[in-house]
Formats: C-alpha cells, structure tokens, sequence
C-alpha cells in the first residue's frame, strides 16, 4: 500500500497547467492529511486526479485550486476503451473543496475504461463554479456507474449538481461518435447548500439518456430567490424524494421498492482507509 499523509502543496499562482497528484493504473493507495493550494485564477489546476486506479482512499485533506480539486477519470475515448482499466473502490471522505473555475468532484469526462463503486461523504465545498460534475460526451464509451455521494455541504456555488452529455473535446480525430457512454445508478443525498446560483443542470444524451439517479434529502438555498430555473434537465431518468427546490419532472419517476436509491456499492474502497 502506498500512502501519502502530511505533505503541503502550494503552487506557482501564475501556473496555467498543472496537476498536483496525479496517479495512473495505481492500486491500494491512500492519501490522507494533504493541503494542495494553486492560484484559484488559473484556469487549469487541477488537485488530485485518479486515472485508471483502483482501491483508493481520500481524506482529512484540504484543496483549493482553479480548475477541478478532485478528478476521477479512466482513458479517452478509444484508448481508453482498448485499455479498458476502469477507476473503482474509491473513497473520499472528510475533505474540504474549491475550485473556482471548475468542479469541487469531477467524474469524466475521460471515462472510457469505466468508473464504478465510489463512495463519497462529508464534503465541504465552497467558493466553486460546479460543486459536483458528471461529465462525458459521445466517443467516450465506457461508463460512470454506482457511485454515492453524502453528507455534503456547500457554499458560493454557481451550480451545485452537473450532468453533462456534452463535453465534447476529442485527443484526436480517431474517436467513434457510435461509442455512447452509460451513466446510471448515481445516488446524491443528504446536502445542504446556501448562496447557490442553480441547484443543478442535468442534460444526459440525446438517444442515450442517464437513468437511475437519484436525488434525496437535499436542501439548497438559491441565491436570487426569484429565479423560477432552479433546475434544467433533459435525457435524464430517476427519482427524487425530499428535495428543495423541487426537482425536474425527470427525476418524479416513483419506485414502489425505492430501488433507484440503493446501490450496489461494494465498498471494497473502505479497506484502504
């Protein structure tokens, strides 16, 4: 097991590109007790980016920075397809979140080797432009898939929850817009959130919609109170129970065994805590 604890990262503020901890095809790691801080104007900084890794564990950490502070991604479009090492068993627990350009948590938009079995809680994000973001786009394959998200809080968010079938930049042209990504079986629950400009913006694809979310227990203050779109979505299926604002029509469907909010999470990620 390979462990990271203690170290402090603080960053040229002028960087415009830069990765703190990246890690690729890594297994049984834990990164506990890290400060990661860049310029929050540099539009490109990311903080801790799994690609590819297995049985990982985040937490008591601490990361502000431009662009994403925690990025889970698996290989882009058709190499990560062919290489097909999926990013699994992750936790990320009991970590503070900015990033002012880009997302608190992002998952994607490179995921054509697959993401699956993450479980997350007891997060603090503020002052960020997405708290949490799904992201991908046709070419990708591969999917993003039984994944939990708890115990949540936010402040100074310009959108709280973001699916996204549309991010579209390509390494090359040798992608296959027939390769559509699955997104399904997605559990949101127990936030709170205050100063939120949209409490979420879920657009799935056109002919390949996400299915399964689901939304729960989830309370967010919108910042213009008159604002009659606190939510938008389109291709996008699930339930929602206990939310305010009231979420999209997409998300009423009722499930008689509440069986779109369980998951099938192995929690195998817990082991390396």
């Amino acid at each position: 097991m390979l462990t990271f604890f203690f170290p402090e990262i603080i960053l040229n503020p002028f960087l415009v590109f830069e990765r703190c901890i990246n890690m690729f095809f890594s297994s049984n790691v834990t990164i506990r007790n890290v400060t990661i801080e860049t310029g929050l104007d540099a539009p490109l900084t990311n903080g801790i980016v799994p690609d590819s890794c297995s049985n990982m564990c985040i937490e008591d950490s601490r990361i502000s920075v431009g662009h994403d502070a925690i990025s889970l991604k698996s290989g882009w479009d058709n190499y990560g397809i062919t290489f097909g090492r999926p990013t699994s068993d992750i936790h990320i627990s009991r970590v503070d979140l900015q990033a002012s350009l880009g997302a608190a948590l992002a998952f994607g938009s490179e995921m054509s080797g697959g993401i699956s079995d993450v479980h997350v809680d007891h997060l603090h994000i503020h002052g960020s432009s997405k708290g949490i973001s799904f992201r991908t786009a046709p070419g990708r394959g591969g999917y993003i898939r039984d994944a939990i998200v708890s115990d949540v809080q936010m402040e100074d968010v310009h959108v709280a929850i973001e699916f996204t079938g549309d991010w579209s930049s390509h390494p090359d042209e040798h992608f296959d817009l027939s390769a559509l990504p699955e997104i399904s079986g997605i559990t949101l629950k127990d936030m709170v959130g205050k100063n939120i400009s949209f409490a979420g913006v879920l657009s799935g694809i056109d002919g390949d919609p996400f299915t399964n979310i689901c939304l729960s227990n989830i309370n967010f203050t919108i910042a213009d109170s008159a604002h009659s779109a606190s939510w938008s979505c389109s291709n996008i299926s699930g339930y929602s129970e206990s939310v305010f604002p009231e979420a999209c029509s997409d998300l009423h469907s009722q499930s008689s065994n509440s069986s779109i909010c369980s998951s099938t999470l192995s929690y195998h990620a817990l082991a390396t805590a």
